[in-house]
């Protein structure tokens, strides 16, 4: 069987990377191939077949492919041929409204996007709240099989200590460092103003939030995908830019306190029962003019919603006078968001797409599959 991946157009990361190590766990002899950004090639396993990301061989082998499997719109055209089956395994809860649900979009780009949806033979979901989400957002009435995430179960994983401790050398984090880490999102704004291309900027000095922090606490930022190589910080100095480290999955067990804003980052970091605080400095304008919530955040979130770079320092300050015990909204939060997020999507995929020595599983009949 050849099985094409893809994450985040042609990194070596999230739940496409997370089935095809399961597939090499368990010895599956598949043909498999990965999209890769060319200036990511180097980190993917050197006995991977990749094809770069857009490219006309990168066409071919999804227009040869048995499976395709990716959490994202792949983005450039191709033509899925009859009898390929085509996974597409999203990457996020939405807070955020998405596709046919936001307030504004560049002209043209939803359409374009439909055609991407119109392939799509079957979508996962982390938590039942996400399926009515992704159904109208999205315009799909295919099969929606809420498994949870695969790229979450290494999360709840025997093994998160030793990796947390891995990762945190990797990064060169000494034992006795709280570890921040923050994940803003990308805004519609910024990235499709005209003229100008992409471009990101912050309400505040992270060199100077940094420092604030002091020795006994590092800052990791990981900005989105979207906006990654918009900013460019001095060596030496004391935010470390994780933003092209390959997997965000690993720096959640790296990390002992997350600093987010709308970012989805919030219901996957929510599984390590680690802090979590919301830096909502422009929260009325990206609710109400920008892109608009699926819920209000204020009576969800799983922590305080901060206004001020002092409020986050405060915050973060207080955290560091007592061990961290998660609170009865924080449970409610895991509640609601992360209960399929036990360790074992990864399993629940295979046995719906991947059955050992067998052909790909076909959709599934019913809208919606619970495990």
């Amino acid at each position: 069987m050849k099985v094409v991946l893809n994450s985040f157009r042609g990194l070596y990361s999230d739940s496409p990377r997370t089935l095809f190590e399961a597939f090499r766990a368990r010895g599956d002899d598949h043909d498999v191939v990965w999209l890769a950004a060319p200036d990511r090639a180097a980190d993917f396993p050197a006995d991977v077949t990749t094809v770069d990301f857009g490219s006309p061989a990168a066409r071919a082998a999804l227009e040869s492919a048995d499976v395709v499997v990716s959490n994202d719109h792949i983005g450039f055209d191709w033509d899925k041929q009859p009898g390929t089956t085509y996974l597409q395994t999203w990457h996020g809860t939405p807070l955020k409204r998405i596709h046919n649900d936001v307030m504004w979009a560049p002209e043209g780009r939803l359409a374009y996007l439909d055609t991407e949806i119109a392939r799509w033979d079957a979508l996962l979901s982390p938590n039942a709240v996400s399926t009515p989400r992704f159904r109208k957002a999205f315009g799909f009435t295919g099969p929606v099989h809420e498994t949870g995430y695969p790229r979450n179960d290494v999360l709840s994983s025997p093994d998160r200590d030793r990796i947390r401790a891995e990762v945190r050398a990797q990064l060169g984090i000494p034992d006795g460092v709280t570890a921040v880490l923050y994940t803003p999102t990308w805004r519609d704004d910024q990235v499709f103003a005209d003229g100008g291309g992409p471009q990101h900027a912050f309400p505040l000095d992270l060199n100077e939030f940094a420092a604030d922090l002091g020795e006994d606490h590092v800052l990791l930022l990981r900005l989105h995908q979207m906006v990654s190589d918009r900013l460019e910080f001095p060596e030496g100095g004391p935010v470390r830019d994780v933003s092209a480290y390959p997997d965000i999955r690993f720096l959640y067990l790296a990390a002992d306190v997350l600093v987010t804003d709308y970012s989805s980052t919030m219901f996957d970091f929510g599984v390590t029962g680690k802090p979590i605080l919301n830096f909502t400095y422009d929260l009325d304008y990206f609710q109400n003019e920008l892109r608009g919530f699926y819920f209000d955040l204020a009576e969800a979130a799983p922590g305080p919603l901060l206004s001020t770079s002092e409020e986050v320092l405060a915050a973060i300050e207080e955290l560091s006078r007592q061990p961290w015990q998660p609170t009865p909204r924080y449970r409610q939060f895991q509640e609601t968001f992360c209960s399929l997020e036990d360790g074992h999507a990864t399993e629940r995929v295979l046995d719906l797409f991947f059955p050992p020595a067998s052909q790909p599983g076909e959709p599934q009949s019913t809208n919606e599959t619970r495990r």
